[in-house]
């Protein structure tokens, strides 16, 4: 065909890389005979699918969409397709997924949880030896491909900027404890606050369920006494609430209140005032999960699958001043 051996022909018809001059030939020779790539006798013959399982806890959650973009647009440029499934419809545990492989369903696997995952789960996963990447909890475990944000360091570059501003006396919301990031975000918050020599009081710890309602109900705590000059909310919602708790209790914010969050949602830059938060990397978590389980699945991975921690940006903005001036710089890092 088009004056190149069989063996160049085959190559190319299997997705393979040739030089543009032999693939014009080829593709002008393939109109010409009016030849069809049969794409099913071609998976049958490679054994493959060229689909990758995408498994999130609920499609609908608005946290998982930037993820699923990285993860769609790193898929299809690689010449796979995805398909997405929510494990709130389909099976309890994650480990069942395990089964589209065995049958031959998908070729790998991405796990989209920031529920804190079971550790015989992530046994099962580990020993499958099956290709799969999670997204969020990963147990610590070397042999699984496991992306998350580092929740810890974002935590203690937002306490590092308070204390810029001159606050000391910081109070923190915590998360729920099924998340798998609450416990690394307050591991941040106390290693800061005692990195820089300020005080922990048990008091100015305050759980919530990331929900504007909870942080709300945390704020009314914290001012209870009014010790802290700043809280930090470990996620957006949370800060909502509180923000709203803090003005319904006459105190502004930022000029008697500081108040920062995490996760960056589109909220936080309309909320009165901005909130000063720090941005997770979603898009190029899922860009990240894709990279790396592609790269095992064409035996291009360089290295043994590692945990990677994706640092988060600060993003500064009104809810911050200086303890009783509310003076802050406004821009962006």
């Amino acid at each position: 065909m088009a004056g190149t051996s069989k063996s160049t022909v085959s190559r190319y018809l299997n997705g393979h890389p040739v030089k543009q001059p032999t693939r014009d030939a080829l593709e002008k020779a393939i109109r010409e005979l009016r030849y069809h790539r049969n794409a099913n006798a071609r998976r049958l013959v490679l054994n493959r699918t060229h689909l990758i399982g995408v498994v999130v806890d609920d499609i609908s959650n608005i946290f998982y969409s930037g993820i699923l973009k990285g993860v769609e647009e790193t898929v299809k440029s690689n010449g796979y397709s995805c398909m997405f499934l929510s494990r709130t419809s389909h099976y309890d545990r994650e480990s069942a997924y395990l089964n589209m492989l065995h049958e031959g369903q998908a070729d790998g696997l991405i796990l989209v949880s920031f529920r804190k995952r079971d550790p015989e789960e992530l046994r099962l996963m580990a020993e499958s030896g099956v290709p799969l990447a999670l997204i969020g909890d990963d147990g610590g475990r070397p042999e699984l491909i496991g992306i998350d944000v580092d929740n810890k360091g974002g935590i203690k570059e937002l306490v590092g900027y308070l204390h810029s501003l001159g606050h000391e006396r910081i109070g923190f919301i915590a998360g729920p404890e099924s998340a798998s990031a609450s416990g690394a975000r307050y591991r941040g918050y106390r290693e800061a606050m005692e990195e820089r020599g300020l005080p922990i009081r048990p008091e100015w710890t305050v759980p919530s369920e990331w929900t504007s309602e909870t942080g709300y109900a945390a704020m009314r705590k914290l001012l209870n006494g009014r010790e802290v000059s700043a809280v930090l909310a470990s996620n957006d919602d949370t800060a909502f609430g509180a923000l709203q708790a803090a003005q319904e209790g006459g105190l502004r914010v930022p000029e008697d209140l500081s108040i920062v969050g995490f996760d960056d949602i589109s909220a936080a830059a309309w909320s009165f005032p901005s909130l000063t938060t720090v941005r997770q990397p979603f898009r190029q978590m899922g860009m990240l999960a894709a990279q790396r389980l592609l790269a095992r699945l064409e035996g291009t991975q360089e290295e043994s699958p590692v945990r990677r921690r994706i640092q988060p940006a600060l993003v500064i903005r009104n809810s911050c001043g200086r303890p009783g001036t509310g003076q802050e710089q406004t821009h962006r890092k």
